[in-house]
Protein backbone atom coordinates (compact mmCIF):
# COMPACT_ATOMS: atom_id res chain seq x y z
CA UNK A 1 0.00 0.00 0.00
CA UNK A 2 1.52 3.55 -1.15
CA UNK A 3 2.37 6.24 1.88
CA UNK A 4 0.91 8.26 -0.13
CA UNK A 5 -2.79 6.52 -0.85
CA UNK A 6 -2.97 6.22 2.74
CA UNK A 7 -1.86 10.05 3.45
CA UNK A 8 -4.37 11.60 0.74
CA UNK A 9 -7.62 9.61 2.55
CA UNK A 10 -6.69 10.55 5.58
CA UNK A 11 -6.12 13.94 4.64
CA UNK A 12 -9.73 13.72 2.88
CA UNK A 13 -11.56 12.12 6.19
CA UNK A 14 -9.50 15.12 8.65
CA UNK A 15 -11.11 17.96 6.18
CA UNK A 16 -14.68 15.81 5.91
CA UNK A 17 -16.41 17.96 9.22
CA UNK A 18 -19.19 15.64 8.38
CA UNK A 19 -17.79 12.43 8.60
CA UNK A 20 -16.07 13.04 11.81
CA UNK A 21 -18.77 14.66 13.52
CA UNK A 22 -20.80 11.42 12.70
CA UNK A 23 -18.58 8.99 13.40
CA UNK A 24 -18.20 10.79 17.09
CA UNK A 25 -21.73 10.78 17.58
CA UNK A 26 -22.56 7.40 16.51
CA UNK A 27 -19.25 6.07 18.50
CA UNK A 28 -19.97 7.26 22.01
CA UNK A 29 -23.80 6.16 21.53
CA UNK A 30 -22.35 2.42 21.04
CA UNK A 31 -19.82 3.26 23.79
CA UNK A 32 -22.25 4.30 26.04
CA UNK A 33 -24.94 1.58 25.17
CA UNK A 34 -22.40 -1.04 25.44
CA UNK A 35 -21.88 0.50 29.15
CA UNK A 36 -25.06 0.61 30.35
CA UNK A 37 -25.76 -3.34 28.75
CA UNK A 38 -22.90 -4.49 30.39
CA UNK A 39 -23.49 -3.17 33.66
CA UNK A 40 -26.86 -5.07 33.76
CA UNK A 41 -25.60 -8.23 32.67
CA UNK A 42 -22.57 -8.33 35.50
CA UNK A 43 -20.09 -9.50 35.96
CA UNK A 44 -18.36 -8.49 32.58
CA UNK A 45 -15.05 -9.72 32.89
CA UNK A 46 -15.92 -13.34 33.43
CA UNK A 47 -17.68 -13.11 30.59
CA UNK A 48 -14.77 -12.12 28.61
CA UNK A 49 -12.94 -14.10 29.93
CA UNK A 50 -15.26 -17.44 28.99
CA UNK A 51 -15.91 -16.07 25.63
CA UNK A 52 -11.73 -16.01 25.32
CA UNK A 53 -11.43 -19.40 26.43
CA UNK A 54 -14.28 -20.92 23.81
CA UNK A 55 -12.47 -19.08 21.02
CA UNK A 56 -8.92 -20.06 22.29
CA UNK A 57 -10.08 -23.50 22.53
CA UNK A 58 -11.65 -23.61 19.07
CA UNK A 59 -8.96 -22.48 17.31
CA UNK A 60 -6.07 -24.61 19.06
CA UNK A 61 -8.23 -27.56 17.76
CA UNK A 62 -9.72 -25.53 14.51
CA UNK A 63 -8.86 -28.88 12.34
CA UNK A 64 -10.90 -31.32 14.68
CA UNK A 65 -13.99 -28.38 14.82
CA UNK A 66 -13.99 -27.83 11.01
CA UNK A 67 -14.08 -31.85 10.20
CA UNK A 68 -16.71 -32.43 12.62
CA UNK A 69 -18.78 -29.54 11.62
CA UNK A 70 -18.47 -30.67 7.95
CA UNK A 71 -19.63 -33.84 8.37
CA UNK A 72 -22.54 -32.34 10.37
CA UNK A 73 -23.54 -30.23 7.76
CA UNK A 74 -22.91 -32.72 5.38
CA UNK A 75 -25.68 -35.63 7.19
CA UNK A 76 -27.83 -32.28 7.67
CA UNK A 77 -28.38 -32.31 3.70
CA UNK A 78 -26.03 -28.91 3.19
CA UNK A 79 -22.81 -28.74 1.17
CA UNK A 80 -19.82 -28.35 2.36
CA UNK A 81 -17.02 -26.49 -0.02
CA UNK A 82 -13.55 -25.43 1.19
CA UNK A 83 -11.65 -22.74 -0.31
CA UNK A 84 -8.29 -22.04 -0.04
CA UNK A 85 -8.12 -18.61 -1.93
CA UNK A 86 -10.70 -16.19 -2.65
CA UNK A 87 -10.51 -17.42 -6.32
CA UNK A 88 -11.68 -20.64 -5.09
CA UNK A 89 -14.35 -19.62 -3.04
CA UNK A 90 -15.18 -17.29 -6.38
CA UNK A 91 -15.69 -20.25 -8.29
CA UNK A 92 -17.58 -22.13 -6.40
CA UNK A 93 -19.95 -19.49 -5.97
CA UNK A 94 -20.02 -19.04 -10.09
CA UNK A 95 -20.63 -22.80 -10.63
CA UNK A 96 -23.64 -23.01 -8.29
CA UNK A 97 -24.82 -20.31 -9.97
CA UNK A 98 -24.42 -21.19 -13.79
CA UNK A 99 -25.67 -24.56 -12.36
CA UNK A 100 -28.64 -23.30 -11.12
CA UNK A 101 -29.10 -20.54 -13.97
CA UNK A 102 -28.92 -17.48 -11.79
CA UNK A 103 -30.30 -14.01 -12.65
CA UNK A 104 -30.43 -12.89 -9.47
CA UNK A 105 -28.79 -12.54 -6.19
CA UNK A 106 -29.90 -11.24 -2.79
CA UNK A 107 -27.26 -10.94 -0.66
CA UNK A 108 -27.76 -10.26 4.01
CA UNK A 109 -24.89 -8.87 5.31
CA UNK A 110 -21.47 -10.46 4.77
CA UNK A 111 -17.52 -9.37 5.50
CA UNK A 112 -16.29 -12.60 4.10
CA UNK A 113 -18.04 -11.57 0.56
CA UNK A 114 -17.07 -7.99 1.05
CA UNK A 115 -13.14 -9.75 1.66
CA UNK A 116 -13.23 -11.64 -1.64
CA UNK A 117 -14.74 -8.75 -4.08
CA UNK A 118 -18.11 -11.40 -4.63
CA UNK A 119 -20.31 -8.57 -5.67
CA UNK A 120 -18.05 -7.35 -8.46
CA UNK A 121 -17.55 -10.46 -9.86
CA UNK A 122 -21.50 -11.47 -9.97
CA UNK A 123 -21.93 -8.47 -12.11
CA UNK A 124 -19.24 -9.28 -14.71
CA UNK A 125 -21.31 -12.73 -14.94
CA UNK A 126 -24.20 -10.27 -15.85
CA UNK A 127 -26.07 -11.52 -12.73
CA UNK A 128 -28.13 -8.83 -10.95
CA UNK A 129 -26.97 -8.65 -6.96
CA UNK A 130 -28.46 -6.69 -4.27
CA UNK A 131 -27.34 -5.86 -0.57
CA UNK A 132 -30.47 -6.20 1.95
CA UNK A 133 -29.16 -5.04 4.96
CA UNK A 134 -30.19 -1.16 4.82
CA UNK A 135 -26.93 0.33 5.41
CA UNK A 136 -25.25 -2.08 2.32
CA UNK A 137 -27.65 -0.92 0.08
CA UNK A 138 -27.37 2.88 0.73
CA UNK A 139 -23.34 1.77 0.30
CA UNK A 140 -24.01 0.03 -2.58
CA UNK A 141 -26.33 2.41 -4.47
CA UNK A 142 -22.96 5.32 -3.21
CA UNK A 143 -20.53 2.64 -4.99
CA UNK A 144 -19.14 2.40 -1.93
CA UNK A 145 -17.16 -0.14 0.42
CA UNK A 146 -18.70 -0.48 4.30
CA UNK A 147 -17.06 2.15 6.52
CA UNK A 148 -17.38 -0.06 9.41
CA UNK A 149 -17.88 -3.55 10.40
CA UNK A 150 -21.30 -3.12 11.67
CA UNK A 151 -22.70 0.00 10.68
CA UNK A 152 -21.83 0.18 6.58
CA UNK A 153 -23.30 3.37 6.39
CA UNK A 154 -21.56 5.74 9.34
CA UNK A 155 -20.46 8.35 6.92
CA UNK A 156 -24.01 8.78 5.26
CA UNK A 157 -26.36 11.34 6.28
CA UNK A 158 -30.20 11.63 5.43
CA UNK A 159 -30.02 14.31 2.56
CA UNK A 160 -27.05 12.04 0.62
CA UNK A 161 -29.17 9.09 1.31
CA UNK A 162 -32.32 11.05 -0.05
CA UNK A 163 -30.34 11.53 -3.24
CA UNK A 164 -29.38 7.76 -3.62
CA UNK A 165 -33.20 6.59 -3.38
CA UNK A 166 -34.25 9.26 -5.33
CA UNK A 167 -31.62 8.50 -8.11
CA UNK A 168 -32.55 4.70 -7.94
CA UNK A 169 -36.26 5.29 -7.91
CA UNK A 170 -36.32 7.80 -10.30
CA UNK A 171 -39.11 9.79 -7.87
CA UNK A 172 -38.37 12.45 -5.51
CA UNK A 173 -38.04 12.00 -2.12
CA UNK A 174 -38.45 13.56 1.03
CA UNK A 175 -35.50 12.90 3.87
CA UNK A 176 -38.18 11.70 6.46
CA UNK A 177 -36.59 8.69 7.57
CA UNK A 178 -40.35 6.92 7.55
CA UNK A 179 -40.32 7.83 3.60
CA UNK A 180 -36.57 6.50 3.26
CA UNK A 181 -37.39 3.56 4.52
CA UNK A 182 -40.38 2.80 3.36
CA UNK A 183 -38.37 2.99 -0.11
CA UNK A 184 -36.41 0.86 0.85
CA UNK A 185 -38.34 -1.76 2.08
CA UNK A 186 -40.57 -1.51 -1.15
CA UNK A 187 -37.56 -1.74 -3.48
CA UNK A 188 -36.30 -4.76 -1.65
CA UNK A 189 -39.39 -6.81 -1.27
CA UNK A 190 -39.68 -6.85 -5.11
CA UNK A 191 -35.66 -8.59 -4.68
CA UNK A 192 -36.66 -11.07 -2.29
CA UNK A 193 -39.46 -12.29 -4.28
CA UNK A 194 -37.70 -12.71 -7.58
CA UNK A 195 -34.12 -13.92 -6.27
CA UNK A 196 -32.43 -17.40 -7.43
CA UNK A 197 -29.85 -17.58 -4.88
CA UNK A 198 -29.37 -15.86 -1.43
CA UNK A 199 -26.34 -15.37 0.01
CA UNK A 200 -25.29 -14.76 3.55
CA UNK A 201 -21.98 -14.70 5.57
CA UNK A 202 -21.98 -16.55 9.09
CA UNK A 203 -21.69 -15.14 12.84
CA UNK A 204 -20.57 -18.66 13.89
CA UNK A 205 -20.80 -22.44 13.22
CA UNK A 206 -21.86 -25.05 15.19
CA UNK A 207 -19.36 -27.76 15.45
CA UNK A 208 -21.98 -29.95 16.92
CA UNK A 209 -24.76 -30.18 14.97
CA UNK A 210 -23.16 -28.54 11.34
CA UNK A 211 -25.55 -25.41 11.80
CA UNK A 212 -24.84 -21.92 11.03
CA UNK A 213 -26.14 -18.68 13.27
CA UNK A 214 -26.55 -15.19 11.80
CA UNK A 215 -26.62 -12.77 14.21
CA UNK A 216 -29.11 -9.74 12.48
CA UNK A 217 -31.34 -6.70 13.53
CA UNK A 218 -33.93 -6.13 10.44
CA UNK A 219 -34.91 -9.23 9.59
CA UNK A 220 -33.58 -9.07 6.06
CA UNK A 221 -31.19 -12.53 6.51
CA UNK A 222 -34.40 -14.43 6.92
CA UNK A 223 -35.60 -13.59 4.15
CA UNK A 224 -32.48 -14.04 2.57
CA UNK A 225 -32.28 -17.72 3.57
CA UNK A 226 -35.78 -18.57 3.35
CA UNK A 227 -37.19 -16.96 -0.09
CA UNK A 228 -34.77 -17.95 -2.91
CA UNK A 229 -34.30 -21.96 -3.48
CA UNK A 230 -30.46 -21.73 -2.96
CA UNK A 231 -28.67 -20.28 -0.46
CA UNK A 232 -25.03 -19.74 -0.09
CA UNK A 233 -22.88 -19.19 3.17
CA UNK A 234 -19.82 -17.32 2.89
CA UNK A 235 -17.83 -18.79 6.42
CA UNK A 236 -14.45 -17.77 7.36
CA UNK A 237 -12.68 -20.76 8.44
CA UNK A 238 -12.06 -19.36 12.34
CA UNK A 239 -16.01 -18.61 12.59
CA UNK A 240 -16.79 -21.99 14.80
CA UNK A 241 -18.35 -22.75 17.76
CA UNK A 242 -17.95 -26.21 19.08
CA UNK A 243 -21.39 -26.54 21.06
CA UNK A 244 -24.65 -24.56 21.53
CA UNK A 245 -23.53 -23.78 24.85
CA UNK A 246 -21.03 -21.80 23.53
CA UNK A 247 -23.28 -20.03 21.57
CA UNK A 248 -24.94 -18.67 24.35
CA UNK A 249 -22.15 -17.20 25.88
CA UNK A 250 -21.72 -15.78 22.42
CA UNK A 251 -24.91 -14.23 22.28
CA UNK A 252 -24.56 -12.15 25.50
CA UNK A 253 -21.03 -10.66 24.08
CA UNK A 254 -21.91 -10.12 20.89
CA UNK A 255 -24.86 -7.87 20.80
CA UNK A 256 -23.77 -5.82 23.46
CA UNK A 257 -20.22 -5.32 22.44
CA UNK A 258 -21.63 -4.27 19.02
CA UNK A 259 -24.43 -1.93 19.69
CA UNK A 260 -25.27 -2.58 23.29
CA UNK A 261 -28.24 -4.51 22.79
CA UNK A 262 -28.83 -7.26 25.48
CA UNK A 263 -29.83 -9.68 22.53
CA UNK A 264 -29.49 -9.00 19.25
CA UNK A 265 -33.25 -8.64 17.15
CA UNK A 266 -32.95 -11.99 15.31
CA UNK A 267 -30.50 -14.86 15.94
CA UNK A 268 -31.16 -17.30 12.94
CA UNK A 269 -30.26 -21.17 13.51
CA UNK A 270 -30.11 -22.56 10.15
CA UNK A 271 -29.04 -26.74 9.97
CA UNK A 272 -29.11 -28.32 6.35
CA UNK A 273 -31.99 -27.64 3.72
CA UNK A 274 -35.45 -27.62 3.59
CA UNK A 275 -36.76 -31.06 4.91
CA UNK A 276 -40.28 -33.21 3.98
CA UNK A 277 -42.89 -30.93 5.86
CA UNK A 278 -41.17 -28.10 6.76
CA UNK A 279 -42.83 -24.45 5.62
CA UNK A 280 -39.72 -22.83 4.75
CA UNK A 281 -36.38 -23.05 4.44
CA UNK A 282 -34.01 -23.04 1.02
CA UNK A 283 -34.29 -26.14 -0.70
CA UNK A 284 -30.29 -26.39 -1.85
CA UNK A 285 -27.84 -24.82 0.70
CA UNK A 286 -24.18 -24.82 0.10
CA UNK A 287 -21.88 -23.83 2.56
CA UNK A 288 -18.40 -22.59 1.39
CA UNK A 289 -15.43 -22.49 3.96
CA UNK A 290 -12.78 -19.57 2.97
CA UNK A 291 -9.37 -19.76 4.54
CA UNK A 292 -7.75 -16.96 2.00
CA UNK A 293 -4.81 -16.05 4.33
CA UNK A 294 -5.96 -17.38 7.96
CA UNK A 295 -4.41 -20.37 8.24
CA UNK A 296 -1.03 -19.26 7.86
CA UNK A 297 -1.57 -17.19 11.98
CA UNK A 298 -2.72 -20.84 13.11
CA UNK A 299 0.57 -22.11 15.52
CA UNK A 300 1.94 -18.00 15.34
CA UNK A 301 2.42 -17.29 19.14
CA UNK A 302 2.19 -13.49 18.07
CA UNK A 303 -0.88 -13.38 16.23
CA UNK A 304 -3.22 -16.71 16.37
CA UNK A 305 -5.32 -14.80 18.69
CA UNK A 306 -6.18 -12.39 15.73
CA UNK A 307 -8.98 -15.63 14.76
CA UNK A 308 -10.88 -15.40 18.04
CA UNK A 309 -12.39 -12.19 16.51
CA UNK A 310 -15.61 -12.22 16.59
CA UNK A 311 -16.21 -9.36 14.31
CA UNK A 312 -18.54 -6.92 16.71
CA UNK A 313 -16.79 -3.77 15.88
CA UNK A 314 -16.15 -2.48 19.69
CA UNK A 315 -12.53 -2.04 18.85
CA UNK A 316 -13.60 0.39 16.34
CA UNK A 317 -15.92 2.08 18.55
CA UNK A 318 -13.18 3.12 21.18
CA UNK A 319 -10.52 3.53 18.69
CA UNK A 320 -8.80 7.42 18.73
CA UNK A 321 -7.30 7.44 14.95
CA UNK A 322 -10.55 5.52 13.56
CA UNK A 323 -13.02 8.17 15.03
CA UNK A 324 -10.87 10.65 13.75
CA UNK A 325 -10.50 9.66 9.81
CA UNK A 326 -13.68 6.68 9.55
CA UNK A 327 -13.47 3.56 7.76
CA UNK A 328 -12.15 4.61 4.26
CA UNK A 329 -9.04 5.85 5.24
CA UNK A 330 -7.69 2.04 6.05
CA UNK A 331 -8.56 1.13 2.20
CA UNK A 332 -9.09 -2.51 3.20
CA UNK A 333 -12.60 -4.31 3.89
CA UNK A 334 -11.78 -4.04 7.39
CA UNK A 335 -11.58 -0.95 9.40
CA UNK A 336 -10.27 0.13 12.51
CA UNK A 337 -7.70 -1.63 15.05
CA UNK A 338 -8.88 -5.08 13.97
CA UNK A 339 -8.31 -4.19 10.21
CA UNK A 340 -5.05 -2.39 11.01
CA UNK A 341 -3.75 -6.13 12.31
CA UNK A 342 -5.83 -8.55 10.22
CA UNK A 343 -5.49 -7.05 6.90
CA UNK A 344 -1.63 -7.16 6.80
CA UNK A 345 -2.09 -10.59 8.01
CA UNK A 346 -4.11 -11.78 5.53
CA UNK A 347 -2.03 -10.05 2.74
CA UNK A 348 0.46 -12.13 3.63
CA UNK A 349 -1.01 -15.03 4.00
CA UNK A 350 -2.47 -14.85 0.71
CA UNK A 351 0.77 -13.70 -0.83
CA UNK A 352 2.65 -16.89 0.40
CA UNK A 353 -0.18 -19.35 -0.86
CA UNK A 354 0.13 -17.64 -3.94
CA UNK A 355 3.97 -17.78 -4.35
CA UNK A 356 3.43 -21.22 -3.62
CA UNK A 357 1.06 -21.92 -6.57
CA UNK A 358 3.58 -19.82 -8.57
CA UNK A 359 5.76 -22.39 -8.01
CA UNK A 360 3.78 -25.15 -9.03
CA UNK A 361 2.07 -25.73 -5.40
CA UNK A 362 -1.08 -27.66 -4.65
CA UNK A 363 -3.86 -25.97 -2.96
CA UNK A 364 -5.15 -27.45 -0.18
CA UNK A 365 -8.95 -26.77 -0.61
CA UNK A 366 -9.04 -28.57 -3.89
CA UNK A 367 -6.02 -30.78 -4.49
CA UNK A 368 -5.88 -29.19 -8.13
CA UNK A 369 -2.31 -28.12 -9.87
CA UNK A 370 -2.33 -24.24 -10.13
CA UNK A 371 -0.75 -23.32 -13.47
CA UNK A 372 -1.73 -19.08 -13.75
CA UNK A 373 0.21 -16.72 -11.72
CA UNK A 374 -1.87 -14.95 -9.03
CA UNK A 375 -1.73 -10.75 -8.85
CA UNK A 376 -0.19 -9.22 -5.46
CA UNK A 377 -2.30 -6.70 -3.87
CA UNK A 378 -1.50 -4.22 -1.28
CA UNK A 379 -0.18 -5.38 1.58
CA UNK A 380 -1.42 -2.73 3.88
CA UNK A 381 2.13 -2.88 6.16
CA UNK A 382 1.60 0.92 7.01
CA UNK A 383 -1.88 0.44 8.77
CA UNK A 384 0.00 -0.92 12.36
CA UNK A 385 1.19 2.72 11.85
CA UNK A 386 -2.75 3.95 12.51
CA UNK A 387 -2.56 3.09 15.72
CA UNK A 388 -1.92 5.47 19.36
CA UNK A 389 -1.18 1.87 20.70
CA UNK A 390 -3.29 3.00 23.63
CA UNK A 391 -4.52 -0.27 24.40
CA UNK A 392 -8.41 0.78 24.19
CA UNK A 393 -9.22 -1.80 21.82
CA UNK A 394 -7.91 -4.75 24.37
CA UNK A 395 -9.77 -3.17 26.75
CA UNK A 396 -12.94 -3.55 24.89
CA UNK A 397 -12.34 -6.52 22.74
CA UNK A 398 -14.95 -9.09 24.19
CA UNK A 399 -12.58 -11.93 23.66
CA UNK A 400 -9.70 -10.06 25.22
CA UNK A 401 -7.54 -10.22 21.78
CA UNK A 402 -4.07 -7.74 22.81
CA UNK A 403 -4.59 -6.08 19.58
CA UNK A 404 -2.38 -3.14 20.91
CA UNK A 405 0.77 -6.03 21.30
CA UNK A 406 0.42 -7.49 17.64
CA UNK A 407 0.45 -3.94 15.89
CA UNK A 408 3.80 -3.57 17.80
CA UNK A 409 4.95 -6.52 16.44
CA UNK A 410 3.49 -5.58 13.08
CA UNK A 411 6.06 -2.57 13.22
CA UNK A 412 8.74 -4.63 14.44
CA UNK A 413 8.39 -6.96 11.49
CA UNK A 414 8.44 -4.08 9.16
CA UNK A 415 11.54 -2.96 10.56
CA UNK A 416 13.35 -5.94 10.74
CA UNK A 417 12.05 -6.96 6.84
CA UNK A 418 13.73 -3.40 5.76
CA UNK A 419 10.44 -1.79 3.98
CA UNK A 420 10.96 1.15 6.03
CA UNK A 421 12.50 4.49 4.50
CA UNK A 422 15.84 5.38 4.30
CA UNK A 423 15.41 8.35 5.74
CA UNK A 424 13.27 6.84 8.47
CA UNK A 425 16.66 4.53 9.27
CA UNK A 426 19.26 7.24 8.58
CA UNK A 427 16.48 9.32 11.63
CA UNK A 428 16.76 6.34 13.84
CA UNK A 429 20.20 5.65 13.32
CA UNK A 430 21.25 9.48 14.73
CA UNK A 431 18.80 8.81 17.46
CA UNK A 432 21.01 5.94 18.52
CA UNK A 433 24.31 7.73 18.10
CA UNK A 434 22.83 10.60 20.14
CA UNK A 435 21.83 8.60 23.13
CA UNK A 436 24.55 6.28 23.47
CA UNK A 437 27.00 8.74 24.91
CA UNK A 438 25.61 11.42 27.29
CA UNK A 439 27.95 14.03 25.52
CA UNK A 440 26.37 13.76 22.56
CA UNK A 441 23.00 13.67 24.02
CA UNK A 442 23.79 16.91 25.60
CA UNK A 443 25.06 18.13 22.28
CA UNK A 444 22.39 16.78 20.19
CA UNK A 445 19.68 18.49 22.60
CA UNK A 446 21.85 21.84 22.11
CA UNK A 447 22.08 21.79 19.13
CA UNK A 448 18.24 20.79 18.66
CA UNK A 449 17.46 23.84 21.22
CA UNK A 450 19.20 26.31 19.11
CA UNK A 451 17.87 25.36 15.89
CA UNK A 452 14.22 25.42 16.88
CA UNK A 453 13.99 28.75 17.57
CA UNK A 454 12.31 29.86 13.90
CA UNK A 455 10.08 27.32 14.79
CA UNK A 456 8.67 28.18 18.15
CA UNK A 457 5.55 30.09 18.45
CA UNK A 458 4.28 30.67 22.14
CA UNK A 459 6.22 27.79 23.37
CA UNK A 460 5.63 25.12 20.74
CA UNK A 461 6.78 24.53 17.32
CA UNK A 462 4.21 25.30 14.77
CA UNK A 463 5.94 24.28 11.45
CA UNK A 464 4.07 23.28 8.35
CA UNK A 465 7.32 21.65 6.46
CA UNK A 466 9.78 19.45 7.25
CA UNK A 467 9.51 15.84 8.88
CA UNK A 468 7.37 17.64 11.95
CA UNK A 469 4.23 19.35 9.42
CA UNK A 470 2.45 15.82 9.66
CA UNK A 471 2.30 15.88 13.48
CA UNK A 472 1.92 19.80 13.89
CA UNK A 473 -0.81 20.04 11.32
CA UNK A 474 -3.33 18.50 13.73
CA UNK A 475 -1.64 18.19 16.99
CA UNK A 476 0.59 20.78 19.56
CA UNK A 477 4.78 19.93 19.78
CA UNK A 478 6.03 21.41 22.48
CA UNK A 479 9.52 22.81 22.07
CA UNK A 480 12.72 21.79 23.95
CA UNK A 481 12.76 24.01 27.61
CA UNK A 482 15.45 26.68 27.20
CA UNK A 483 17.04 24.73 30.31
CA UNK A 484 17.81 20.79 30.62
CA UNK A 485 16.54 19.41 33.29
CA UNK A 486 19.55 17.98 34.31
CA UNK A 487 21.34 21.72 33.65
CA UNK A 488 18.06 23.02 36.49
CA UNK A 489 19.31 20.10 39.15
CA UNK A 490 23.53 21.16 38.76
CA UNK A 491 21.78 24.84 38.75
CA UNK A 492 19.39 24.04 42.26
CA UNK A 493 22.29 21.79 43.47
CA UNK A 494 24.57 24.48 43.14
CA UNK A 495 22.72 27.34 44.51
CA UNK A 496 21.60 25.04 47.82
CA UNK A 497 25.66 24.38 48.23
CA UNK A 498 25.85 28.22 48.29
CA UNK A 499 23.01 28.63 50.85
CA UNK A 500 24.66 26.01 53.37
CA UNK A 501 27.98 27.48 53.30
CA UNK A 502 26.38 31.04 53.72
CA UNK A 503 23.89 29.47 57.06
CA UNK A 504 27.29 27.71 57.89
CA UNK A 505 29.23 30.99 58.37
Amino acid sequence: MSDLKVLARSRDALSDEFLQAAVRFTADRLRGKKKVSTEALGRWEEWRDRGQAIRAHTVSHLDFYLKQFADNARQAGANVHFAATGDEAISAVMHIAQEKQAKSVVKAKSMVSEEIHLNHHLQDAGIDVVETDLGEYIVQLAKETPSHIIIPAIHKNREQIRELFTEDGGKDLSTDTKVLAGFARRRLREKFLNADIGVTGCNFGIAESGSICLFTNEGNADMVTNLPKTHIVLMGMERLLPTFADLEVMANLLPRSATGQKLTTYMSVITGSKRSGDSDGAEEVHIIILDNGRSRQLGDPDFHEILHCIRCGACLNVCPVYRHVGGHSYGSVYPGPIGAVLSPLLAKGRQEQARLEERGGVSTASGEQRGATPTMEDDYSDLPYASSLCGACYEACPVKIPLHDMLVKLRQKKVASGQTSGTERAMFRGFRIAFASPGRYRLSMGVGRAMQGPLVRDGYITTTFGPLAGWTSSRYAPSLAKTSFRDGWAALQHSLGDVSKEDGE
